[in-house]
């Protein structure tokens, strides 16, 4: 039987590259504390956003099955790096080397963190597309801006959802985690309606230099069809 081959754009392969720099740049900008004003967040929340605003650039230009498959790359690519970080922290270092410390804090992430933040990302990731893909069907491709916003706080409700009550459930008040969550869902929406002026121009300049603007129309949004892009 022939196999039909299925191309993805240079364009395409540069976004996925970019998606993937975030998810990961995020899980080490994570183990630093900032404050913004009186709230106290972590540092991914610099770079984290981004990944859902690009999910939504990848979805409106290239559809559902295209954002199914930089989700999927992108927690390969996570839980690569996540693995040889913490295959490095096991590693005795050298007699000479004095910053083990310092090391274990930024790689050393603890087994309970590290599958919750893939579980949320995983379920955040999907419903965020997944919303896309239904409202600019059912929108007729105008509106993109509400379904940018929507589907972020989708995403991210969901993702708070899982991934505090399942990292920090224990550890952080059980009455303090809605008040994290509700923040983190609120600020990072709050990013991408800052973002969204850009957004719109590069969603723009993707379709014209692609020349392609996917509708999803009779797509399975089963996540298990990694591979069929289209």
């Amino acid at each position: 039987m022939k196999k039909t081959k299925q191309n993805v754009s240079v364009l395409f392969m540069l976004v996925s590259i970019l998606f993937c720099v975030c998810l990961i740049a995020a899980n080490v900008l994570e183990t630093k504390q900032i404050q913004v004003g009186s709230i106290s967040l972590t540092g991914g929340f610099i770079v984290f956003p981004i990944s859902y605003i690009i999910n939504d650039c990848v979805c409106e230009v290239w559809g559902f099955r295209k954002a199914r498959l930089i989700i999927w790359t992108g927690f390969a690519m996570n839980f690569l790096f996540v693995t040889f970080g913490a295959l490095c922290d096991l590693i005795p270092g050298a007699p000479y080397w004095n910053n083990q410390e310092g090391f274990h804090a930024i790689f050393g992430l603890a087994p309970r963190i590290a599958a919750a933040s893939f579980v949320a990302f995983i379920a955040g990731s999907f419903i965020n597309a997944y919303v896309m893909s239904r409202m600019k069907i059912r929108d007729g491709g105008r509106r993109f801006s509400a379904r940018a916003i929507l589907s972020t706080i989708a995403g991210e409700s969901l993702d708070s959802i899982i991934f505090f009550p399942l990292a920090l459930g224990g550890v952080v008040p059980m009455d303090e985690l809605p008040i994290l969550m509700m923040w983190q869902v609120i600020l990072k929406t709050a990013y991408e309606v800052v973002a969204l002026p850009i957004t719109v121009r590069v969603v723009k300049a993707m379709k014209r230099h692609e020349g392609v603007d996917v509708y999803d129309n009779g797509v399975s949004y089963s996540i298990w069809k990694i591979f069929n892009v289209g």
